[in-house]
């Protein structure tokens, strides 16, 4: 397995030699398409969130999670998905079409879709996935959604009970929530509501973005001086301070996010960041920080679309980035699951906002 995913990481490297490593091209969104494709459906290994209330709830992954079982756990099978749905969209000649629609011809039916349905209604499963497998499956389904892809409308069908279902819980749910999280893990508030916000503005569902932006103006519009300098904690993949940013740029006007992010970073124009040093890509949580590199380097690629172009140069945010970026990318295929089954995801994220710098 190592020597294979070695081979497969070298010859990503020589492919793209000839073009700038940051950039998700033909040669790169191949090799990340073949990672997804490698574990989609691949039920073992297997970390399931699943509460038991019987002996009866006792059941194989793919018996509780008929789409997305593989990928070592659900959220990151669903985010495999949604990184599968992109790259066929905006690349439709890969070598890998033709197997990503069968995957996806497989997986997203309203069968299939109707027992996750299904098991998200049984009483002790009602917070599974919340929040963040709940935020990537809205984001799957407006990537569904939005697609011109000739099978994407059949998919988008398939997939909106269960998107409607999350979506109605986030509205339940974010009314209760008097904290946002701050962590650097799946727990994290900012982050998840960023991709809800993706998805209620490609569903133009109104009453969904409203409820959005009144909490995270309620959560996060207060904060300033943000301790960047205390990140990352042992194990983070997303980071707390940067994602909450992110996110208010998509919130907050310009003139107020302006002034919104001078008193929550004010050190930004003397930025000093060092990516963080992954020690043990075989461990599961270690290798976590490889996520967070990139993380960082896309809510910073985000930041310089907000910002004036003279301020983002004084502050070294595209050079702070990339960076980052070079500091994991190169190991998304390690030879490791740990990292393999998710990774790919992050890194086409954290290109494609690099690509949209202004």
């Amino acid at each position: 397995m190592f020597i294979k995913s070695l081979s497969c990481s070298l010859v990503f490297v020589a492919a793209v030699a000839q073009t700038p490593l940051l950039t998700l091209n033909d040669a790169s969104a191949s090799h990340f398409a073949k990672l997804a494709l490698r574990c989609v459906g691949q039920e073992f290994p297997n970390k399931p969130d699943h509460v038991l209330g019987s002996s009866g709830d006792l059941k194989l992954p793919k018996e509780l999670h008929p789409a997305f079982y593989g990928c070592y756990d659900w959220h990151s099978s669903v985010h495999g998905h949604w990184m599968l749905a992109r790259l066929l969209r905006h690349f439709p000649n890969l070598p890998e079409a033709s197997k990503i629609q069968t995957v996806l011809d497989r997986h997203l039916t309203s069968g299939v879709m109707k027992v996750e349905v299904d098991y998200l209604d049984s009483k002790e499963n009602r917070a599974f996935e919340r929040p963040y497998g709940w935020a990537w499956l809205l984001k799957l389904s407006a990537e569904l959604e939005t697609s011109n892809h000739s099978r994407a409308k059949v998919w988008a069908d398939a997939v909106r009970p269960l998107a409607k279902e999350i979506r109605h819980r986030f509205m339940d749910f974010l009314p209760k929530l008097t904290y946002p999280n701050r962590t650097g893990v799946h727990s994290n508030t900012a982050y998840s509501m960023s991709l809800a916000l993706d998805y209620a503005r490609a569903a133009r569902d109104t009453e969904f973005e409203a409820l959005l932006l009144a909490s995270a103006k309620m959560y996060f519009s207060r904060d300033k001086a943000a301790p960047l300098n205390f990140e990352p904690s042992g194990e983070d993949f997303i980071s707390p301070t940067l994602e909450e940013a992110a996110l208010m740029a998509k919130v907050l006007s310009e003139t107020d996010f302006k002034v919104w992010l001078k008193g929550f970073l004010p050190n930004l124009k003397r930025l000093s960041l060092t990516p963080a040093e992954v020690s043990d890509r075989s461990d599961p949580r270690i290798a976590h920080l490889d996520g967070l590199n990139m993380s960082r380097a896309r809510n910073l690629y985000t930041l310089m679309n907000y910002l004036p172009a003279k301020e983002a140069r004084a502050a070294n945010l595209a050079d702070v980035a990339d960076t980052h970026a070079n500091a994991s990318l190169p190991f998304v295929a390690s030879g490791n699951y740990e990292g393999e089954h998710w990774l790919a995801t992050f890194a086409v994220h954290m290109l494609e906002a690099r690509g949209k710098i202004k």
